[in-house]
């Protein structure tokens, strides 16, 4: 297993070896060792799985407020995503910020999404699988999100006039402002660092 991290502190990409012959293909998705070696005392107690059926379903932005936030392992078993992680530690000097990047079954890559990021990915197409490790159990009185399109996060969606499939739950999330408004006001005035886009794996950083 590679690991390669982001101009964003916490997102870590672990892309896997991948072994070939003419049977197809065999890699290690998930070493415990590896992990906490990358990433520390983190454990992993509930996966998660979804199914998109269409092509351009926005799932996000999600996360859980403390004290039970979640750090994810994302990963792609069918089909294809456009992952995003936004960056909503209150004194983080990229706060607001965000890093995409696309997931696929083809690919492997998996995403590792620290507590303390809102997550929310867009299908590339239909019948798109994503399945995800957590770091706390699911707690409903904890659940939060961010509106997928708030402007103050300047997500580019690559929509290109489409028209997103959305729950009405994403519909009705809030603005990062509403949620943050402190923390906003101190990026808006300009102490946010810029990033800079991971060429490599076609990572793009979001700044402001």
């Amino acid at each position: 297993m590679e690991f390669d991290r982001f101009d964003i502190d916490g997102p870590v990409l672990f892309v896997p070896n991948r072994h070939r012959d003419p049977r197809g293909t065999f890699a290690e998705i998930f070493r415990e060792d590896e992990f906490r070696a990358e990433i520390g005392d983190v454990t992993l107690v509930q996966e998660n799985q979804s199914i998109s059926k269409p092509i351009n379903t926005i799932r996000g932005l999600h996360y859980q407020s403390e004290p039970r936030a979640q750090g994810k392992l994302v990963r792609v078993t069918s089909g294809a995503i456009m992952d995003v992680a936004v960056d909503i530690r209150p004194y983080s000097p990229t706060f607001g910020q965000h890093i995409k990047i696309e997931l696929s079954a083809e690919n492997w890559y998996q995403l590792w999404i620290p507590a303390g990021f809102a997550h929310g990915f867009r299908t590339l197409r239909p019948e798109t699988e994503v399945i995800y490790k957590v770091s706390d159990y699911y707690s409903p009185e904890h659940d939060r999100g961010i509106a997928w399109n708030d402007p103050d996060l300047c997500i580019d969606w690559e929509l290109f006039g489409q028209h997103p499939v959305l729950s009405a739950k994403d519909r009705a999330q809030p603005a990062l402002g509403n949620l943050f408004p402190l923390e906003l006001a101190r990026v808006v005035t300009g102490h946010s660092a810029l990033t800079q886009p991971m060429v490599r794996y076609g990572i793009s950083a979001g700044d402001r």
